[in-house]
């Protein structure tokens, strides 16, 4: 059919897109020491919402004059960063490897030992693809929602959008600068998920109102609220899945990371569908807030830390506090 081309090259573009997460997920774990990595990553990390709200902004504009200037714009944007890249980007190859102090213990992804035998990859994989979840379903769902429950225009909610993705990409610097001073990643990942479920849970209370029942400010800066929170925890995750696999397989961690994210996302838009076209959007964002509730659940309670990894010292999240007994294993 005529759609087949056009159909091919997104498919391609998007697997070419989605290789780019894994390996600059590497080259952050390679680049920076510990104590500066997760805002680092926080870094890296804002690309997505900062371009969501880019995309927000520009494309539907573009697209009024034909679908071909917004493709336009993508590739033209795609030619820019793939010179950027190019000319800047240095791969950082064993960087850790001379750092480690002699006879120290290799990180679990460094030697021939798979890091995948253990639960910890496995679970923050998976309160990664839960928290991926309320993610999706607010960005797709919520403007649908103002437009088709509270009357708002398609421009305005577009508006609304960019603005809570410009804040989510805030929140990942904010998050990925605590996990640096904290010594943690999975402590602000396990908050940043709980005050996910909250905010969310309260936006589908809100959005289950009538129109008239709550102010009409609350339920919009509710969903502002949702977004922001729900789209800070990504770098930690992240940060987390790539030093408990260590520089040998971070790339390979990284990629399972994106693949399982990835698979959510592609599957929550209809499932989600259905709940808004039969309970409605309330009962949609309600079972989205129930998957954050499941990512706390999932995050490791105690995994090594990256610091025991690279020097073979305990680090904060391995020492026993004051006055507790440490349980073994």
């Amino acid at each position: 059919s005529a759609l087949a081309p056009l159909l091919t090259c997104l498919v391609l573009a998007g697997a070419a897109g989605a290789s780019v997460h894994a390996a600059s997920g590497r080259l952050i774990l390679g680049w920076f020491p510990l104590d500066r990595r997760g805002f680092a990553m926080g870094v890296r990390q804002t690309a997505l919402p900062l371009g969501t709200a880019l995309a927000a902004l520009t494309l539907p504009v573009l697209g009024a004059y034909g679908a071909e200037y917004a493709f336009a714009a993508i590739t033209y944007g795609c030619l820019v960063a793939a010179g950027v890249f190019a000319a800047v980007v240095r791969d950082p190859g064993g960087l850790d490897a001379p750092t480690r102090p002699q006879h120290t213990p290799p990180a679990p992804g460094d030697g021939p030992t798979s890091p995948y035998r253990g639960s910890q990859l496995w679970r923050l994989h998976a309160s990664s693809a839960a928290l991926a979840v309320p993610q999706i379903t607010l960005a797709a769902f919520g403007l649908t929602f103002l437009v088709d429950e509270r009357g708002w225009t398609a421009s305005g909610g577009g508006r609304l959008l960019a603005l809570a993705q410009v804040g989510g990409a805030g929140a990942r610097l904010l998050a990925g600068w605590w996990s640096d001073r904290t010594g943690s990643r999975t402590v602000p990942l396990r908050r940043a998920a709980a005050a996910g479920a909250v905010t969310v849970a309260g936006f589908a209370a809100a959005a289950a109102s009538g129109s008239t029942a709550v102010p009409a400010v609350l339920v919009p800066a509710l969903l502002v609220t949702a977004t922001i929170v729900t789209l800070s925890p990504n770098g930690l995750a992240f940060t987390a899945v790539a030093e408990r696999a260590g520089l040998a397989w971070a790339g390979r961690a990284l990629g399972v990371q994106n693949s399982g994210q990835n698979a959510v996302a592609a599957l929550t838009p209809p499932l989600m569908a259905g709940l808004a076209a039969g309970p409605g959007y309330p009962a949609a964002f309600a079972v989205a807030a129930t998957f954050s509730v499941l990512a706390v659940l999932l995050v490791p309670e105690r995994p090594r830390s990256a610091r025991a990894d690279r020097s073979g010292a305990p680090g904060r999240e391995d020492r026993p506090r004051r006055g507790t007994r440490r349980e073994p294993g």
